[in-house]
């Protein structure tokens, strides 16, 4: 893609996506994230009715009177976004592909962070880290992730989720709010989302297509394995085979929403034909009055 067209599509998403984030998302954003992270203030005497739990027994031990632990909001916060980039992504079938999808929302997610004076950082991966932009404020610096998003071309084609956990459990160290952003057509990342759970604020952005959910049943098509890149035949006028496509998919799908729950993780489902802006609504106001 040359300069000439990446600046119009980056300038396109901007207009969408920025305008979205400031007349339906400042204040909920706001509101479904602020105030879940505490950072240490000071310690003083215990007064009565302080919670007991906050007292810190080796200024109490020094001093021989009880003291607490204050804390308050943290003011500044950083969001994380983990973007899978393997080639599962680069499908659609209806008005865009996964990836286009996941554009846009990184978009919206990171003009709603900036508004609250949050920083944005972002994680591109497949079966490897592809590309790490660690977190910063500006303007500038999220219409270089939109830019990266929209022109990004990765080195590989299949998807290791639990690497990229285990890298951004590594790399960041303060509590974060996280977003996973992918089709989780991927196993084995288990342990890593734990350990990422315990630490920072999770939420699984479970993006899909509708022909994924609903196999059509078309006839004999020649059907490639977008990151084996192996090609077979497929009777989709056959029920059991298409009955058997929508079982892998309702199977994939029921999988990433357990790991992540059994995890305390937040999740979230989009198909690539819905209003993403309507399902970020639902999903910050459940926030809100949890």
């Amino acid at each position: 893609m040359d300069s000439k067209e990446l600046l119009k599509k980056v300038r396109k998403i901007e207009i969408k996506t920025k305008g979205l984030s400031k007349q339906l998302f400042s204040g909920e954003y706001h509101s479904a994230f602020k105030g879940r992270g505490m950072s240490f203030s000071e310690v003083r005497g215990y007064q009565y009715g302080d919670d007991v739990r906050n007292i810190d027994w080796n200024v109490t031990a020094r001093t021989g009177e009880a003291h607490v632990k204050i804390f308050e909001e943290e003011r500044e916060l950083t969001v994380m976004l983990l973007v899978d980039v393997s080639q599962s992504v680069q499908f659609g079938t209806r008005r865009q592909f996964k990836s286009e999808m996941i554009t846009e929302l990184c978009a919206v997610l990171a003009f709603s962070a900036i508004n609250n004076n949050d920083k944005v950082g972002i994680i591109f991966f497949s079966d490897r880290i592809e590309k790490f932009i660690p977190p910063k404020k500006g303007k500038t610096h999220i219409l270089r992730i939109i830019r990266e998003l929209i022109n990004f071309d990765p080195l590989d084609k299949r998807t290791d989720l639990g690497q990229a956990l285990q890298y951004m459990n590594n790399l960041i160290k303060k509590r974060s709010i996280c977003f996973v952003l992918s089709d989780f057509i991927t196993s084995g990342y288990e342990q890593a989302l734990r350990i990422v759970a315990r630490r920072h604020d999770l939420i699984g952005v479970h993006i899909f297509d509708p022909l994924e959910e609903q196999f059509p049943a078309v006839g004999l098509i020649r059907a490639q394995d977008a990151e084996t890149g192996k090609m077979d035949w497929v009777d989709s006028s056959n029920p059991a085979v298409r009955k058997r496509f929508e079982q892998w998919f309702e199977d994939k799908k029921e999988g990433f929403q357990s790991n992540f729950r059994r995890t305390g993780a937040d999740v979230l489902h989009i198909s690539s034909d819905e209003d993403y802006a309507h399902a970020l609504h639902k999903f910050f106001q459940k926030r809100i009055h949890a």
